[in-house]
This record gives C-alpha cells, sequence and structure tokens, in this order.
C-alpha cells in the first residue's frame, strides 16, 4: 500500500505503573485493563470518531480528524477511570498518561509515523498518572472551544526530538471558582511583554476574528524582535474576555512590559487604540490612536500591526535605556552595556563613538559572539573614520566587526541592518549591504533600522527613488524614533540626485531637527541651497558643518563615502561653491 501524509491529532496513552501492577497480580491486572478499554476507553473513542491504530500491550496509539475530539475523548476518559478508581485500593488502580500532539503523519497500512507521532509519545512520557499533556499548538486550536484550564510547563527538550516543544499540562479536575493568585513569576534577562488580547468595541462578534488576527500578528512580529522576550499567545489570550490589571498580568506572566488596546468598527472606518504599559508601575509608555477606512480588512490589518511594531519598539527601547540608567555599573550584564552605548552610537559622531566604544567592548568581553554589540562597534567605527581623519585602522576594525555582526546575527534584524550599513558605506560593497538588508526585513518586516539604513545606502549608490522610498517607509513605521534623523538624511540624499533641491533643503532640515549635532546634514544643505541660488544661506550651513567637523573636506569625505558619479560630481561643485574647502 503506498504511503499517504495528513495532519492529524495524535493520542498517545500508557497504563503508569504497568510493570508493577503485573508483578503484583498478572491475570487480575489483564481483566482490568480489558474491562477499562471495553466498557470506557474504545467507546469513548469512537463516540469522538476517533480511530485505534494500535495498541501495546498496556499502550495505545489513537488518530483523530480534530483536536477538539482528541481532548474531549482524554478528559472523558481520565474523569471515567477517576471515577472507577475511587473505590480501589491505590496499589491496584488503572491509571493513564495521555499526551496529545497536532502534527503531520505518514499513513501506511493502517499504521502511522512520524515527527507528529513521536511527539504525542514523549508527552505522554511527560504527563502524571491520571494526567493530560499537550503541545503549544493543541493547546492553542482548543482555546475558546472547550471549558479546559491549562498550565504553561514551557518549552521541553523531548528525547530524539530535535526542537525544544512547549508543553501544556490540563487540568482534568474541576477548575475552583476562586482560584489562588498565582506567584509572581521571575523576569527575564531582557525585556519582556506580553500582548493582551484586543477588546472587541463594535458590538459584533463577528469581528472577533479580525481582531484576534490583528494581535496574533502583533505578537508574531514583536516574536521577531531578537533582544525582546515575547509571551505565546496562548498564554496572553488566556486574559480573553478579562480585564486584569496589568499589574497582575506582568507578576502572573512574567513581563516588564504589557501591550493592551481596543477595536471600534462603526460607519465603514474602524479605530484601533493601543498603550504600553509598564507593568510593575502601571506608568504608560505609549499610545496611539489608528483610524482607517474599513475598505480591505486583511490590507488594514498588516498596516496596522506593522505601525503599531515599528511604533513601539523605540518606545522599549527608550524605556529598557531609561531603566539600565539606574542600575549599578558593576550590576551591568551584555545587553546592558549595549543599552548604555547606544545614545552615544546615535550621535553619529567621533565624540560619541569614543564614548561608546568602552561598553560596546566591555560586552563583547562578556559576550564574544554578541552580533548586536559587533554591529554597534562597526557604526562606531564608521563615525571615526569619516570623521576623525579617515584612519585605516577605523575602516579596518569597521569592517571587521560588521562581518561579525553579520555571520553571528543571521536571525537578528538588527544586527544585519548595522553591518549592511557599514558594509555598504565603508566597504562600498552595495551588493551586500543590500542583501544584508533584505534578509533583516524578512526576518522582521517592521523594522524601520533597516529601511533608515538603507535608505542612507541607496541614496549614496545612485538609487534616489529607493532611498526616498525606504526612508518614506522608515519614517511611516517609526515616526517618533530617535533614529529617525538618519531616515530624512537619505530621503534628502535621494531628492537631491533627482534635483529636487527644495525638496532636498527641507529634508535636510528635518534631519537637522532630529540630530544637531551631526554634521553631514548641514554639508547636503548647504549643496541644496547653492543649487537653489541662495549662497549666504548655504556658506551658513557650511559653516555649521565646520564647526562641528574642523578636518572636513570634500575630496576626503567623497573618497570615504564613494558616492555614484550621478550625486558625485552635482555635490562636489555645490559643496566648493559654498566654501567648503577641497
Amino acid at each position: 500500500m503506498t504511503a499517504t501524509r495528513r495532519l492529524a491529532a495524535i493520542l498517545a496513552a500508557d497504563v503508569a505503573g504497568y510493570s508493577r501492577l503485573i508483578g503484583a497480580d498478572e491475570g487480575g491486572t489483564l481483566q482490568a485493563l480489558k474491562a477499562v478499554r471495553a466498557e470506557l476507553i474504545d467507546p469513548t473513542i469512537a463516540a469522538h470518531n476517533g480511530r485505534l491504530v494500535k495498541t501495546t500491550g498496556d499502550g495505545l496509539l489513537v488518530e483523530f480528524g480534530s483536536v477538539v475530539d482528541a481532548l474531549r475523548c482524554a478528559t472523558e476518559v481520565q474523569a471515567g477511570l477517576a471515577e472507577r478508581n475511587a473505590t480501589v485500593p491505590a496499589g491496584k488502580r488503572i491509571e493513564f498518561r495521555i499526551g496529545i500532539n497536532m502534527g503531520d503523519i505518514v499513513v501506511e497500512d493502517g499504521d502511522i509515523f512520524g515527527d507528529g507521532v513521536n511527539v504525542a509519545a514523549r508527552l505522554e512520557v511527560l504527563a502524571a498518572p491520571g494526567g493530560i499533556c499537550v503541545s503549544a499548538r493543541v493547546q492553542e486550536d482548543a482555546a475558546g472551544k472547550l471549558d479546559l484550564a491549562f498550565e504553561d510547563m514551557g518549552e521541553q527538550a523531548l528525547k530524539n526530538i530535535a526542537r525544544p516543544v512547549r508543553v501544556y499540562r490540563v487540568a482534568t479536575g474541576p477548575v475552583p471558582s476562586t482560584a489562588p493568585e498565582r506567584p509572581a513569576l521571575p523576569l527575564p534577562d531582557k525585556p519582556s511583554i506580553a500582548v493582551l488580547p484586543f477588546a472587541n468595541m463594535s458590538g459584533d462578534p463577528e469581528q472577533d476574528y479580525f481582531v484576534d488576527g490583528m494581535v496574533e500578528e502583533i505578537i508574531t512580529g514583536l516574536s521577531r524582535i531578537k533582544w525582546l522576550f515575547v509571551i505565546a499567545r496562548t498564554s496572553s489570550f488566556a486574559y480573553k474576555g478579562k480585564s486584569p490589571d496589568v499589574r497582575q498580568v506582568g507578576r502572573e506572566l512574567g513581563v516588564r512590559y504589557v501591550l493592551e488596546g481596543s477595536v471600534r468598527k462603526a460607519s465603514g472606518r474602524v479605530r484601533i487604540a493601543g498603550q504600553l504599559v509598564d507593568a510593575e508601575s502601571g506608568r504608560h509608555i505609549w499610545a496611539e490612536r489608528y483610524d482607517r477606512p474599513l475598505d480591505d480588512m486583511f490590507a488594514l490589518q498588516d498596516e496596522i500591526t506593522l505601525n503599531v511594531i515599528g511604533a513601539i519598539e523605540p518606545s522599549l527601547r527608550r524605556a529598557e535605556i531609561e531603566r539600565v540608567k539606574r542600575k549599578r555599573p558593576g550590576d551591568l550584564d551584555a545587553y546592558d552595556l549595549v543599552l548604555r552605548a547606544m545614545p552615544f552610537v546615535d550621535t553619529a559622531m567621533p565624540e560619541g563613538a569614543l564614548q561608546a566604544l568602552p561598553l560596546l567592548e566591555r560586552a563583547l568581553a562578556l559576550e564574544p559572539h554578541y552580533a548586536v554589540a559587533h554591529g554597534h562597534i562597526a557604526v562606531c567605527h564608521r563615525a571615526l573614520f569619516m570623521r576623525a581623519g579617515q584612519r585605516d585602522e577605523n575602516r579596518q576594525a569597521a569592517i571587521r566587526h560588521a562581518h561579525a555582526a553579520l555571520a553571528h546575527g543571521r536571525d537578528d534584524a538588527t544586527a544585519l541592518a548595522l553591518a549592511g550599513f557599514v558594509i555598504g558605506q565603508v566597504e562600498h560593497d552595495r551588493r551586500a549591504a543590500r542583501e544584508a538588508f533584505e534578509a533583516a526585513l524578512a526576518l522582521s518586516p517592521s523594522s524601520a533600522l533597516s529601511y533608515t539604513h538603507g535608505s542612507i545606502v541607496a541614496g549614496w549608490g545612485g538609487e534616489a527613488e529607493r532611498a526616498i522610498e525606504w526612508g518614506q517607509k522608515a519614517l511611516r513605521l517609526s515616526p517618533f524614533d530617535p533614529r529617525s534623523y538618519a531616515a530624512w538624511h537619505g530621503i534628502a540624499i535621494g531628492h537631491f540626485q533627482q534635483g529636487r533641491y527644495e525638496d532636498a533643503a527641507n529634508a535636510d532640515r528635518q534631519t537637522i531637527q532630529r540630530n544637531p549635532g551631526f554634521s553631514f546634514p548641514y554639508a547636503m544643505l548647504a549643496a541644496a541651497l547653492v543649487k537653489l541660488g541662495r549662497i549666504g544661506e548655504a556658506k551658513a550651513a557650511a559653516a555649521r558643518v565646520l564647526a562641528l567637523h574642523p578636518a572636513f573636506n570634500i575630496g576626503e569625505w567623497c573618497a570615504a563615502i564613494d558616492p555614484a558619479p550621478e550625486i558625485a560630481a552635482p555635490l562636489t561643485e555645490a559643496l566648493r561653491a559654498a566654501g567648503l574647502p577641497e
């Protein structure tokens, strides 16, 4: 018979302490097991549309078409066994352990094989006598469909299973109406967040699918941020339909931040409100409201999701930086050290780089393969190379650390964005830089940093339209990000190349407003003003360049950046006319 594949819910069960029972009373145990099978287990399997695949002495393997059927069968079997065992001495009870998984199986000659079956068997081993353990997928599929309580056992390493599996224990007894308060979980060693189910304020239960789907996408997007610990949907959705205090949520889930919100749909529009709260203090860190026409529900869901993720990431980062500032220097770990360095890195100037580097180097001493630390060190050496004498040692260090960030950060969008920026700007390998940015965006489509740095590299590479488009995407995703000055810088470069000098000057002013200590936008502003015939204003901007960067030299700057010919020639001519030295 040809083997076939299908998706199924698999239930694996065996008798707890079977060898002991057989050793004590072989005949009585076999008779009791036969009776349990005939009177309880087999009829219950049939009643819930299960297929008994095989028995193995004290064990059995059952296939179901749905998780709901498998769980109903399992809980009824365990309840029936508990009732039968009520009058049986403890040493003679027939008690089953049950594991349930949802997965892909191979069916051949009536038997079933595959990873889905193996996981179910390993889950059964974790269950207590009379208990049921399920995989996260089973728990998620059953959420809201069955009146069951699930206890999160965390990720478990299962024998002969390559990946860790998140496991849940099913409460098989009656759930008390007033459960005692759960003990507070310890906070993880990085920022942590739970996204609660958003409240559906529409008065239309049919909109629940849209609301829940959007929250699931937000959780998925946040999970791509490697420095962030995100509680799984299956745990945060335990609060659906409730109005818990965020402090309680923080204690119960072990998170520092909670994102909550609401959705209201009326008159062809949808309004979504979200707020990020510090779970310890109850202080609001970020809040935003989105009001959109209800033309395409799924496109709208994607847009809102990207905007929420892009907006709260810098808010989380700022909150974490402020938190770390309050820690004693001797208590800082590698992550804390990087956070302390970031405001200095973001100045994009040599003075900031020199303050950041000792912190970042301490971080690498603690964690030599810390990809984001390598990326920030690369950016610091880039600033020193371009604005502090163009020493080859800084250039080589920038390239070396950028490639280290690339090598160790294949699953980290921030590390890839930092690496791509330096590889494109200092090594001038814009194709490799583009690949790094695209890899970062594949990991995290809401990575404003990838669009920001990609905009600058594209602009100097002569891709004006991409520079403008990516800069605008970065600003849409994260309009209040401290790094937004760099997105405006990329937009300004694109406009200058296309001869839109008024737009370029306006973008340069936006850059300066957000980072007045950054010298390059003053140079770009001077060039745009020359092209507009406003020579006096251009010379004032050029004077500001030299005040911030006394060693500025047109030829050295262009050699360091290596701009595409279509921008290099008009830029050089304009900078010369503004009075900057060659």
